[in-house]
């Protein structure tokens, strides 16, 4: 397809009335109607929702050292097929990406690839080890530009390494994404601590592991000032921490999972290992309040928690299972049924969850902007009226660890453009 003039015709931009989309080069230079461009490549986008490029906050890339699951590219091309042109890459690599190094190689390697824009996260510790601070300043000046720091796979447990954590990235605007996750109270953990656990003898994985660090860690950002954002949060309990530290006017963001918006602890009875997650599936009530809390804006976005393990991490028995799910192919799927056709979220809400807010908070310039003329041609054409099966045969990501194989899911992603280039076209990847 040509990158010089793409003419998306007809399409429900933001789920509202349907447009003309004049993409001419890396731009969109005009939204209309009646649109007519002399030698561009037409869409029929008739039925079709626009969005801008989907971000997501929480991606695990698995490069450098865990190539057998995952790789930049394998990884950014699961990414475009979903609909992102933005990813935030963990730090949880082998080497860990705790120096500027590390991340400048995750950043090429994103570039090279060219299906979206890789932003590397910067570890908070040295190896991930809670107990020295990473070259935060040094990632930031690199190449690659980092402002999110997370531990994540971790907790950063220790209250004054959090705080130092807090007090250093407030120099420069970034922020410090917890894995909420009390160590002590999560030894053998399996799965949610609860009903369902009792029931099969699993170790469980109380709420208070999770709430109990949130509530800390807002205290924190509060006291000095700085941004925290919550990684993955997953129950009722951890909203409310939120919603009251939102009140207070402290600077506190959370992301969901799609997996936290549709799956329940009752899934684990199954000791099917692709259920089991971290943090872990909780209960409906907890489902039902993270749902509210994403439509009401106390949850700021959506993020996959794109977690790809080997073949051979995962078709084990229960205990002995890596923890995590792949999520980038299915992500926007989830968020229709669950939100959408639910009638919590309009698209254009959607498009707020999934695309504005990732960006703002980690501060990506050119992602998450307006479906507007002068802006980057980052987008994504998505048929809401798609019904199927989910197969992971299909899936780009090197891994096939879904909860959703054979789920019929509604909506599908048709074409997804990085700065005007299609990566997606008819939901093949280019």
């Amino acid at each position: 397809m040509s990158q010089n003039k793409i003419l998306i015709r007809g399409a429900k931009v933001l789920g509202g009335d349907a447009a003309d989309v004049l993409v001419d080069g890396e731009t969109i230079s005009a939204v209309g109607t009646g649109l007519e461009a002399a030698g561009a490549t037409v869409i029929d986008a008739d039925g079709l929702v626009l969005l801008p490029g989907l971000v997501d906050l929480h991606t695990h890339l698995r490069e450098p050292g865990r190539e057998d699951s995952e790789t930049v590219l394998t990884g950014t091309r699961a990414a475009a097929a979903g609909g992102f042109t933005a990813v935030h890459a963990m730090a949880n690599t082998f080497p860990v990406a705790d120096t500027a190094g590390v991340v400048e190689q995750v950043w090429r390697l994103g570039k090279e690839a060219g299906y979206c824009d890789v932003q590397p996260v910067g570890a908070v510790t040295v190896g991930l080890d809670g107990k020295q601070l990473a070259e935060l300043g040094a990632m930031h000046e690199s190449a690659a530009g980092v402002t999110v720091f997370s531990d994540d796979g971790k907790c950063v447990h220790d209250a004054v390494i959090m705080r130092r954590a807090l007090e250093y990235v407030k120099a420069f605007d970034g922020v410090v994404a917890q894995h909420a996750q009390e160590p002590r109270l999560t030894e053998g953990a399996q799965m949610n601590e609860g009903e369902v656990s009792a029931e099969l003898g699993l170790g469980g994985w109380p709420a208070v592991a999770e709430e109990s660090i949130i509530a800390r860690d807002v205290l924190l950002a509060a006291h000095v000032g700085s941004r925290v954002h919550i990684c993955h949060l997953s129950t009722a309990g951890s909203v409310e921490i939120v919603r009251w530290a939102k009140s207070k006017g402290w600077n506190v963001t959370a992301e969901v999972t799609p997996h936290h918006l549709l799956l329940t602890d009752e899934m684990v009875r199954s000791y099917n290992p692709v259920y089991k997650v971290n943090p872990p599936l909780r209960t409906a009530e907890d489902v039902t309040a993270l749902r509210e809390a994403l439509a009401d804006g106390t949850i700021d976005c959506v993020a996959t928690d794109h977690a790809p393990h080997p073949h051979e991490d995962k078709d084990c028995e229960w205990g002995a299972a890596a923890m995590g799910m792949v999520g980038l192919e299915t992500a926007l799927s989830v968020v229709q049924q669950t939100m959408v056709d639910t009638g919590m979220l309009t698209w254009e809400q959607v498009a707020d969850r999934m695309s504005h807010a990732p960006a703002r908070i980690g501060r990506l310039t050119g992602q998450g902007r307006p479906v507007s003329p002068g802006e980057p041609a980052n987008l994504t054409l998505v048929d809401p009226a798609y019904r199927g099966a989910v197969d992971p045969a299909h899936f780009a990501s090197r891994s096939r660890n879904t909860p959703y194989e054979g789920r019929d899911l509604p909506g599908r992603v048709t074409h997804t453009f990085l700065r005007g280039r299609a990566t997606v076209i008819d939901g093949k990847l280019t």
